[in-house]
């Protein structure tokens, strides 16, 4: 069977752990830095198996070699945002987590694919790719998919709908400066133009703009890590089953839409290898400037990043 990598076993790396274990698709190991911390979380997701009905090896360990040949590794390791604290606030500490992963990962884990969920997000996934010198299709960010998921609730809350009917897109950096896609979204194959007025739209792009902002204020200590969990543990799912689902997703543009050399979330094709194809949308001049103001704010972060060293 193929395995999973996952590196931190906090709050966000757990529930990713348990969500990628009821997908019966991999192993499970799990890597932090707190000694007892990993291996115990693994004792009890294998306590819960019986219950569950997954049937995976799960382990825990402090150290990196036991990320040997993981096909996917999901990188969560960080320190979590506080109220008050910009993800840009985060870079130095998370970057240097980040760089000792990566190095790791290239070491012990050459073929795999990396899916980067720490915040910055777009900037871990940058350090992501300069430290393992892995292909840019094999480095993907978490955020669109969470991000495009917290925009599917809020529609379907309001229409009182199935979320599993509704269907939206959010591109851009993983932050205040998303993009949340109205146009591009649609509930049951009918757009949400047709079913909520322009006020109410507006409303609910607002707030998942701010969606992870609003959990933060909540906790005090600590951010969500449920549905981050769950949306690492889905595109690893997409990448170990081949699906060639078309998700959105933190890529290494090259050109595309018009940006150079930085991680910004947009439309990508997943599957074994990766991030295999990137699709470019046709936008209105509105949500164009939107996205060029996302870019420059992830581009002051590479700048932020290149000035570490």
């Amino acid at each position: 069977m193929s395995k999973v990598a996952i590196i931190g076993a906090g709050n966000v790396g757990a529930t990713a752990a348990y969500c990628v274990a009821e997908q019966n698709v991999a192993d499970i190991v799990m890597v932090d830095v707190i000694q007892g911390f990993p291996q115990s979380k693994a004792i009890d997701f294998l306590h819960a198996s019986p219950l569950r009905g997954y049937r995976v090896r799960i382990a825990g360990a402090n150290e990196y070699e036991a990320i040997k040949d993981a096909k996917v590794v999901i990188h969560t390791a960080g320190i979590p945002r506080k109220p008050g604290m910009d993800r840009m606030d985060l870079l130095k500490t998370n970057v240097n987590i980040a760089r000792e992963a990566a190095r790791n990962i290239a070491k012990y884990a050459p073929e795999a694919v990396v899916i980067a969920v720490a915040n910055p997000l777009d900037i871990i996934a940058a350090v992501c790719l300069r430290e393992t010198g892995f292909p840019k299709e094999r480095i993907a960010g978490m955020a669109g998919v969470l991000d495009s998921t917290r925009f599917r609730y809020f529609i379907a809350e309001r229409l009182n709908v199935q979320p599993q009917d509704v269907q939206a897109m959010v591109l851009g950096g993983h932050g205040d400066t998303m993009v949340p896609l109205s146009r591009y979204a649609s509930v049951g194959g009918f757009p949400i133009g047709d079913l909520l007025d322009e006020k109410t739209i507006t409303e609910l792009s607002d707030r998942t703009r701010t969606g992870g902002g609003e959990i933060v204020s909540y906790l005090k200590k600590g951010s969500a890590y449920y549905a981050p969990g769950a949306s690492a543990a889905k595109m690893a799912e997409a990448v170990l089953k081949d699906e060639k689902r078309i998700l959105p997703a933190s890529a290494y543009l090259e050109g595309e839409y018009g940006y150079h050399g930085i991680f910004l979330g947009v439309p990508v094709l997943l599957g074994r290898g990766g991030i295999e194809r990137i699709y470019e949308l046709e936008l209105t001049p509105e949500e164009k400037s939107a996205l060029d103001n996302s870019a420059k704010a992830v581009e002051g972060g590479v700048e932020l990043l290149n000035s570490l060293g």
